[in-house]
């Protein structure tokens, strides 16, 4: 292929490339490029935000590319800080290591698994002592490290930043000297680590990796990026029904950069579909990407629960079914949704999603969080968008 060919797979949907000159001067010469991705296992789910790029690299392998997918194993015990207005909470090696194996899984749904290198940063990490971090940080001034924004941000509203976190974009940095990275990817707001990747490996002697940095996804809130923090995400372990009505729920406004980043539609493609009605697109966006995940068949039948139970307002079929007496010590109505164990998310979250108007009780919205169930009649509950049961009186 010619190099403005895989130039423009290089450059298509990246917000931001540094280094752009050595990549060309590499694809001049026939180098089949290493290109990084690292991901920390802080949670077990991938998001759509991921996809973005995972695409990317999944582009790249398919016009002959080495891709290096790094599970940051060992970086997560710190915690990557960028964007965060607070320090991350520690996780421990079993979840870390939990969470590490659904990755794999997941990113491979995306990437060829017979064409990509996994590696864990463990592997060296592991193996270093005291002395030799002490070696990386003498490269690293405090005063540099205080000119990412999120850094610069805390300092001046007195939040606290941990010392180690100034460790981890050094550490990032020589994964890619470990890797001898050509290319390491990430989102916008991983500029700078990115950045401190090319810094080390001139250092030490390598070539500056090149940056690609991809858009970040917004989520569906319509407003922040997409974040497992925020809990504003797809999931690529969702469930069928749950991915499905997640993508419904996409602002209108937000749902062509999910076309664009996701899909990979040109601009072209997408601006005819905004001469058509919204509703009609975001179905079409919801059975595409469900094919993709799930495959056509279930696709079309997610489409149609979803028309049955929004669209015509019908309950669904597979409703599921309570016995009152289950419930007799549960003092409030959010006391008995989490006795379901239907709702995953906590409690905490249960009692803001009623305050904002997201729970119903026989089609009537129940905003207290202190509201209680009258058990002696059959109550149809819904909780959100997507979550329905019924409790049977006795």
């Amino acid at each position: 292929m010619e190099v403005e060919q895989q130039w423009a797979i290089f450059a298509q949907n990246t917000e931001k490339v540094l280094g752009e000159a050595d990549i060309r001067k590499k694809l001049i010469d026939g180098k089949r490029l290493r290109i990084k991705l690292g991901v920390d296992p802080t949670r077990p789910d991938l998001t759509f935000g991921h996809w973005v790029v995972f695409n990317k690299l999944r582009q790249l392998q398919d016009v002959g590319h080495h891709i290096i997918f790094l599970i940051g194993d060992y970086t997560t015990q710190i915690g990557d800080p960028s964007g965060r207005s607070s320090t991350r909470p520690m996780l421990t090696k079993e979840q870390i290591e939990e969470n590490s194996k659904t990755y794999l899984d997941q990113a491979f749904k995306i990437l060829d698994r017979d064409k990509t290198e996994t590696r864990r940063n463990s592997e060296w990490f592991g193996k270093m002592n005291f002395g030799d971090l002490l070696s990386l940080t003498r490269h690293v001034t405090v005063a540099q490290m205080l000119e990412r924004d999120d850094f610069t941000k805390r300092y001046h509203d007195k939040t606290p930043i941990a010392l180690i976190e100034f460790l981890y974009p050094i550490l990032q940095a020589y994964d890619s000297i470990k890797l001898e990275a050509d290319v390491e990817l990430g989102g916008m707001d991983q500029l700078f680590n990115l950045c401190m990747g090319r810094q080390f490996q001139k250092i030490f002697g390598q070539t500056e990796q090149g940056i690609l940095c991809m858009p970040l996804l917004v989520g569906l809130d319509g407003v922040k990026k997409m974040s497992k923090s925020f809990g504003n995400y797809i999931a690529f372990n969702d469930s069928a029904t749950d991915m499905y009505g997640k993508i419904m729920s996409v602002p209108d406004a937000v749902m062509w950069d999910y076309f664009k980043l996701l899909l990979l539609e040109t601009s072209e493609q997408i601006e005819a579909r905004k001469r058509q009605h919204p509703m009609a697109m975001k179905k079409e966006l919801a059975r595409r990407i469900l094919t993709k995940f799930f495959g056509e068949t279930c696709a079309l039948e997610e489409e149609k629960h979803f028309e049955t139970v929004f669209s015509q307002k019908k309950l669904p079929d597979d409703l599921p079914e309570f016995s009152a007496h289950q419930f007799s010590n549960c003092k409030t109505l959010v006391d008995v949704i989490v006795e379901t164990n239907l709702y995953a998310g906590s409690k905490k979250e249960l009692k803001r999603l009623a305050e904002q108007g997201g729970i119903e009780v026989n089609e009537q919205r129940m905003t207290d969080p202190q509201a209680t169930l009258d058990l002696s009649q059959t109550n149809v509950i819904r909780v959100g968008k997507r979550l329905f049961f019924r409790i049977r009186a006795e």
